[in-house]
């Protein structure tokens, strides 16, 4: 793999599809996955095949239709899980088994009443395992976040042996500030032996609202894959948002690292997944939000009549949105007015446009937002008493 490519691994149809209410069909997920292999993503994962017959199904499906994705399918470090996994995945052109087991203390301590030897044993008896089915596997080391990176480091080393191909690092809580999240990619980078022929993963949840700086600390610090979610959905506060790391790859080239996703497909894949699951998208949200490219301030809706680029890092047809939106208000100014009139098929002069500045006014304090048809009921008052230019 080239050194500056970054694989983004989609786990909407899993993590995201954990979260209650979003459960989806096997014909809905296929319908999203045939979508994800078309927006470029470079690993499926198509779900846990162990948890329910319908998802064994979902899996299997997935794997006998995408062409160009590798198809992932979790387990835990439980011989069964892996082995139904591997029947799940056995049609995929390119199959993973996403497996592994709970690092951080709490989790030895309280989810296993275990111990760290017991642990390692676990995670190379489960690697070893998956490794006689399918060539690419990946290790997971859940609540990695607040593990110990000494002993991170010698489960990591441990499993890379046994043949784990990616190794997954999740801030599983959410909990790592970006600072320690890339620190402790850099640690592993510099403490694993072998490390050097595996790919490293982020995996970040979004529970303090740090997941997609958490994954760009991660790739910054040598991680070469992102695990992620179309529109962030996920456990609890979400996941890594796909279409916001990806961007912020692409609008700071100097990071030189690359995605293969088609950057102009993730609009309509946003609007997929929202139906499909009925999860709205709040109006702010980054990327593919309903206000994500919308100008309401007179200031900034000026600025961006002139030039774009004052107040939009972004031109919104690389996302796939047809254009920015100047959204008219009582914050709005005549430049704005002047721009949506336009729009519709009235050139005002100065004198004009003084004149329907004041009727909009009285409009937008009465309502939240100034729609077209205001617009043209105000036109039609002026056209009384002034003569107005139709484009």
């Amino acid at each position: 793999m080239q050194d500056n490519k970054v694989q983004i691994f989609d786990t909407t149809l899993r993590d995201g599809e954990q979260v209650p209410g979003c459960k989806l069909d096997t014909n809905q997920k296929l319908v999203i996955a045939e979508r994800l292999d078309l927006l470029g993503v470079n690993v499926i994962e198509a779900g846990f095949p162990v948890s329910s017959p319908g998802d064994f199904n979902s899996v299997s499906e997935i794997a006998k239709m995408v062409k160009n994705a590798t198809v992932c399918g979790l387990t835990r470090a439980v011989e069964n899980d892996i082995k139904v996994a591997a029947e799940a995945l056995k049609y995929a052109k390119l199959p993973r088994i996403h497996t592994g087991i709970g690092t951080s203390d709490s989790h030895i301590k309280f989810k296993f009443n275990s111990t760290r030897e017991k642990v390692i044993e676990r995670a190379i008896g489960a690697v070893s395992y998956a490794k006689s089915f399918v060539e690419d596997v990946e290790f997971y080391a859940e609540d990695a976040g607040r593990t110990d990176n000494e002993f991170l480091a010698r489960i990591c080393e441990e499993v890379i042996k046994a043949g784990a191909t990616v190794l997954n690092i999740p801030d599983t809580t959410g909990y790592c500030l970006p600072e320690e999240y890339g620190e402790k990619m850099r640690y592993l980078r510099e403490h694993v032996k072998g490390i050097e022929n595996v790919i490293l993963s982020c995996h970040c949840h979004n529970d303090l609202g740090m997941a997609t700086a958490n994954s760009i600390a991660g790739v910054m610090n040598g991680a070469r894959q992102i695990e992620c979610t179309i529109n962030g959905i996920g456990e609890r506060a979400g996941n890594t948002a796909l279409e916001e790391v990806v961007m912020v790859l692409k609008q700071h080239p100097y990071l030189n690292l690359q995605t293969d996703i088609n950057t102009r497909l993730l609009y309509d894949t946003s609007i997929m997944v929202r139906e499909s699951m009925g999860m709205p998208v709040q109006p702010n949200k980054a990327i593919v939000g309903a206000n994500a490219f919308a100008h309401s301030s007179g200031i900034h809706q000026d600025g961006v009549i002139k030039n774009r680029e004052t107040y939009e890092i972004m031109d919104p047809e690389e996302v796939g949105v047809t254009e920015s939106a100047i959204i008219l208000t009582a914050r709005s100014g005549r430049a704005a007015l002047a721009y949506r009139a336009k729009k519709i098929g009235y050139e005002l002069t100065k004198i004009q446009l003084d004149t329907a500045y004041t009727s909009f006014l009285e409009c937008a304090d009465k309502q939240k937002e100034v729609k077209d048809d205001d617009i043209h009921f105000i036109m039609k008052r002026i056209h009384k008493i002034s003569k107005i230019a139709v484009a």
